[in-house]
C-alpha cells in the first residue's frame, strides 16, 4: 500500500456566512490518481482551496496532513513549498507580468529546482513542446489575452516546471475543445511518469479521465463525501449520472439534522 501523502480526517469548512464541507475523511496514497467528482454546486472546488489553504475558507474542526506534517493552519505558500499544487477552474490574467519570468520565479521559489539560466530556458522548451504551446506567447504578459485553452496549457507548464509532491486539478477540462483537451491529457500523463506525483483531479466531466489509471474515485454531493470506490464508479456515473448519490446525501442529511 502507497505511503500516505495527504491525510484529512473530520474536516469541517466554509466561508464566515455558511459551512460548506461536513466531517470530509480523504486519503491519498503517494504516486496515486484520484478523482473528486459530483454536481455543480457540491463543494469539490472548495476542499481543493482548503487544502491549498485559501483563506477565504476557515476550517472549524478535523485536520488536514500532508507528507506526515500537520498543515491545518499553515498559509498557502507554505504548503506550495512543501509540494501541494492547485490550478484554477478560471486561471487570472496579470498584466505586466511577462510568462517566462513568472515561471522563472516559481521555480526559484523550490530551492531543489535549482538551475542556471541556461537550463532553465532549455526546460522551458522541452516543457513548451510537450504541450504543444508557442514559444512566442512565452514573452507575453500571464494570460493576458490566452485563449482558454492556451490559460490551461500555462498550468500544464507550472505543473511540469515544479514537479509537485500532489497536483490538484479543479476541472481543468472546463471549456475546453478536443484538440485541447488532448493536450492537457498529455500534461497530465507527463506529470505523472515523470514526477511520480499524486493527482487528485476534480471534475464533474469524465472526459478528461480517459486516459489515465484512476486508482479511487471519490463522490461529493452538497459537501458531503458520500462514496468511494475504484474507476468502475467512473464509469457507473458516465451512463447513470449522479441521481443515487443524491439521494444518498439527502438520506445522510436527514440522520444529521
Amino acid at each position: 500500500m502507497p505511503d500516505e501523502l495527504l491525510a484529512i480526517h473530520g474536516l469541517n469548512a466554509g466561508t464566515e456566512e455558511k459551512p460548506i464541507l461536513h466531517d470530509i475523511d480523504l486519503t491519498l496514497g503517494t504516486g496515486e490518481t484520484h478523482v473528486l467528482m459530483g454536481p455543480n454546486g457540491a463543494g469539490k472546488s472548495t476542499l481543493g482551496r482548503v487544502i491549498m489553504g485559501d483563506p477565504a475558507y476557515q476550517v472549524s474542526s478535523g485536520t488536514i496532513a500532508f507528507d506526515g506534517r500537520d498543515i491545518t493552519q499553515e498559509s498557502s505558500d507554505k504548503r506550495s513549498l512543501a509540494g501541494v499544487f492547485l490550478s484554477y477552474q478560471a486561471p487570472v490574467e496579470i498584466p505586466g507580468v511577462p510568462l517566462n519570468s513568472f515561471l522563472r520565479t516559481i521555480v526559484q521559489k523550490r530551492p531543489e529546482l535549482k538551475m542556471t539560466g541556461r537550463e532553465f530556458r532549455r526546460r522551458l522548451k522541452e516543457v513548451a513542446s510537450q504541450l504543444d504551446f508557442d514559444s512566442s506567447y512565452l514573452s507575453r504578459e500571464l494570460n493576458v489575452g490566452f485563449s482558454g485553452g492556451e490559460k490551461k496549457k500555462v498550468e500544464m507548464m507550472q505543473l511540469l516546471l515544479l514537479k509537485p509532491k500532489l497536483a490538484i486539478l479543479d476541472e481543468t477540462d472546463s471549456g475546453l475543445d478536443v484538440d485541447a483537451l488532448s493536450v492537457v491529457s498529455r500534461g497530465m500523463e507527463a506529470y505523472r511518469a515523470e514526477c511520480d506525483g499524486t493527482l487528485l483531479i476534480i471534475t464533474h466531466n469524465t472526459r478528461i479521465l480517459e486516459r489515465l489509471d484512476v486508482d479511487r474515485c471519490h463522490v461529493m454531493v452538497k459537501g458531503h463525501l458520500v462514496a468511494e470506490g475504484d474507476s468502475s464508479l467512473v464509469g457507473e456515473i458516465d451512463r447513470e449520472g449522479f441521481g443515487r448519490f443524491e439521494t444518498a446525501e439527502a438520506e445522510l442529511a436527514g440522520e444529521e439534522a
